[in-house]
């Protein structure tokens, strides 16, 4: 029972953690049968559902909370860099070092309830649950301070819902490490930041925007972070159409909708900027984007003396490498150790 006497939200298969291979073509017919608006735009379905995922993501409920898988937390708040409200959970633990945490897109602190309606129709119709990889943390001896991105979660709106894929939310990220600097018990604690996907190229292009603010920075940990177009190029691949044609469409289309252009949406161009010890964990067979090509590329990028590409062997499927962790925490925790 949680602090809030409420049942926890019950996942009718919680074995199924995304760890097995699917048919992508399956995959792809299912988020096409999701995008009504394809035919009006003259977009295959497929690319015009990408369009409105880039667009504004999703927002979806944070289902779980610390308290049910054993861990006492305060429910804390603080502005983003531009002031958008940024809601937060902080974990304690008994130790000086803290981990700053954020999450990928359509997901926020808690996961991504992926078991129901409607998003079961997305990214493989199961459950991504962080606490399992947070309680590891916590029992490590990690403080963990986890927040929800800007749109996403209990988190503010922000510039009209619009997605940057990192290009807007790197501002939450410089936010919430302002936050702890000036926290009278936080900013004390040696800091390590782990951040994930959309959360993970923030992260890598706050350090370009704001440098000074990540000198106190011990250790980064990165997941699945990714390229925009690499996403379209795999998406063409699999609806027999062609690659630079379909890009070109996808940006005329991506940049009607925020203004944007693809190429932009990438950390591959801010990674210099990442000085720190740094480990990426990328999954190597990822159906819905050149996993290998592109998580090099970005990994060639990161300017950081220290640094160690891990590729996720298990699965196909993308959100199962936001449940890797929970289930294989070894690496995860070996970084921090070594590093704070």
């Amino acid at each position: 029972m949680s602090l809030l006497g409420k049942k926890p939200v019950d996942n009718p298969n919680p074995e199924n953690i995304g760890q097995h291979d699917v048919d992508p073509l399956k995959v792809a017919g299912n988020a096409a049968q999701a995008t009504v608006s394809a035919v009006v735009n003259k977009l295959h379905p497929v690319i015009e559902s990408y369009a409105q995922l880039f667009k504004t993501g999703v927002r979806t409920p944070v289902l779980r909370r610390p308290d049910e898988y054993g861990m006492d937390y305060e429910e804390m708040y603080f502005p983003s860099d531009d002031g958008v409200p940024l809601e937060a959970w902080f974990i304690p633990a008994d130790s000086n070092k803290l981990l700053i945490v954020n999450h990928p897109m359509t997901c926020n602190r808690y996961g991504f309830p992926g078991h129901l309606p409607p998003y079961n129709t997305m990214f493989g119709g199961f459950e991504v649950n962080f606490l399992p990889e947070l309680k590891h943390l916590h029992d490590a001896g990690y403080n963990i301070l986890t927040y929800d991105l800007r749109n996403c979660g209990l988190s503010g709106d922000a510039n009209g819902v619009t997605s940057g894929l990192g290009l807007l939310e790197y501002r939450d990220v410089i936010g919430s490490v302002k936050f702890v600097q000036s926290h009278p018990v936080l900013s004390k604690m040696d800091l390590g930041l782990f951040s994930r996907c959309m959360g993970g190229n923030s992260t890598i292009i706050a350090m370009a925007k704001q440098p000074d603010v990540f000198k106190d920075v011990k250790a980064l940990v990165l997941l699945n972070v990714v390229s925009g177009r690499t996403f379209i190029e795999k998406a063409a691949e699999m609806v027999k159409a062609d690659p630079e044609e379909t890009v070109a469409e996808f940006n005329e289309r991506l940049r009607e909708l925020t203004g944007f252009n693809v190429d932009e949406e990438t950390p591959r161009l801010y990674g210099h900027a990442v000085k720190v010890p740094t480990m990426m964990a990328q999954l190597r067979r990822d159906f819905l984007i050149y996993a290998e090509k592109d998580g090099q590329e970005i990994f060639d990028a990161i300017g950081a003396e220290t640094k160690e590409l891990v590729w996720i062997e298990e699965s196909n499927q993308r959100f199962y490498a936001y449940n890797h962790f929970g289930a294989h925490p070894e690496k995860l925790i070996g970084w921090f150790d070594k590093y704070l």
